[in-house]
């Protein structure tokens, strides 16, 4: 008699079956969810540039290029034109103060300058000629007073002693009367020249007040014309170097033409050009340090010039101590001007991936030192060896500074 034989639910093949399918599926959920879909690039640690953020002094500088000058500096210009008379001294030549260096020469001036003098003096002594007729007129007044108190100094006495005699009917009446006549005519005569020279006198104090200072004016002229002729001849306004173009004699030289310069020898400022961005934080007294024959020197900006010439204005920089042995005018230093007060601050290497990223992000290497990360950081002022980081990276974490040209887009960097 036959059974009936029962089938199974769950064979073999049919587990296998659904248990690889979840695990198919429970792999696809794992990629979709926990799997790091991240973009990868493999990078060799040989090509690149690793730097550790750290904490330490921070002072903004800011690079800048300087010319090197005379810290005094005389120009010869020529004051009147002319024509080059005679050379004394050329170019290179040491110098003291009041040397002569060229004379000019200039005809038409020569003779406008004589005929001014002539001028002059004849002016003047016209005035010299008013002022004594002035101081003659008063000594003849003087003179006149002095006359009448005579005639009075004997009318007087005699007038009395007849008015006296005359009342006593010792003398004739047209005697005394011819006397008393002659007495009050001489008083009448005093009063009158004596208010007439007080008068004369207060208009020649003014008349010789305005005559005085007249001559003086036209003495001042006259020395100012003189020294016109003066102006032809250059001459050295202190002790120094000459600096000059060929100069050759017959040369014609105009009216405020440059014919060179002395500089003071030993003593030197820098004269830098910065960016008008940096005007705003630039200040006298701020320091810069420059490096000459692999010694470091100390300067500070003196003086701020206020024009901008093509979006860049002019400092000048004198040595805090003695200037380096050896630097020549027109010589360039390369200088680092700091600007504001040092602080401590969280510090990243200045680097090539600035150029890349704005410094907005940046790859963070992992603690073993196998991979890199991006990540966002903000970071601050700038100087040139280090970036001010401001927010994303701590104190220890290690940064890729090189350029980031052939990363891509890439997100994880494998380090090898």
């Amino acid at each position: 008699m036959d059974r009936k034989i029962k089938k199974k639910t769950w064979t073999f093949k049919k587990i296998a079956t659904i248990g690889g399918g979840a695990l198919v599926l429970g792999f696809i959920i794992y990629l979709l969810v926990f799997a790091d879909r991240r973009s990868k690039l493999n990078v060799d640690k040989e090509k690149i540039t690793i730097s550790s953020v750290r904490r330490g002094i921070f002072q903004e500088r800011i690079p800048q290029t300087g010319t090197v000058e005379p810290s005094v500096t005389f120009y010869l210009d020529a004051i009147e034109g002319g024509n080059i008379k005679k050379v004394y001294k050329e170019s290179g030549a040491m110098l003291q103060k009041g040397d002569v260096i060229v004379e000019l020469s200039n005809l038409n001036r020569e003779l406008s300058v004589l005929s001014q003098e002539a001028g002059l003096n004849e002016s003047i002594n016209r005035v010299r000629q008013t002022r004594l007729s002035l101081e003659q007129n008063d000594l003849q007044q003087q003179q006149t007073l002095a006359q009448i108190d005579n005639e009075l100094a004997k009318l007087k006495p005699q007038y009395e002693r007849q008015k006296m005699l005359y009342e006593k009917k010792l003398i004739s009446k047209q005697e005394f009367e011819q006397t008393e006549a002659d007495y009050e005519y001489n008083l009448k005569r005093r009063k009158i020249t004596y208010t007439s020279y007080k008068n004369d006198s207060l208009s020649r104090v003014r008349q010789l007040t305005q005559l005085n200072r007249s001559e003086r004016r036209m003495t001042q002229s006259l020395e100012g014309v003189g020294q016109i002729l003066d102006n032809l001849t250059i001459k050295s306004p202190i002790d120094g170097q000459l600096s000059t173009p060929p100069l050759f004699e017959g040369q014609a030289v105009s009216q405020g033409q440059r014919l060179g310069q002395v500089d003071k020898i030993g003593s030197y400022k820098v004269r830098v050009p910065i960016d008008e961005l940096y005007l705003p934080r630039i200040s006298t007294g701020l320091n810069a340090t420059t490096t000459f024959a692999n010694k470091e020197y100390k300067l500070v900006i003196t003086y701020i010039y206020p024009t901008i010439t093509n979006g860049r204005f002019e400092v000048d920089m004198e040595f805090v101590n003695d200037a380096p042995e050896g630097i020549r005018r027109g010589q360039s230093l390369r200088l680092r001007i700091e600007l504001g007060q040092s602080s401590e601050e969280l510090l990243l290497s200045v680097g090539g991936f600035y150029k890349d990223t704005g410094g907005n992000w940046v790859y963070v290497v992992s603690e073993d030192g196998s991979s890199a990360e991006k990540r966002k950081i903000r970071l601050g002022r700038k100087n040139p060896e280090n970036f001010e980081v401001l927010e994303g990276l701590q104190p220890g974490e290690k940064v890729i500074t090189s350029s980031y040209d052939n990363f891509g887009d890439n997100e994880v960097l494998v380090l090898k």
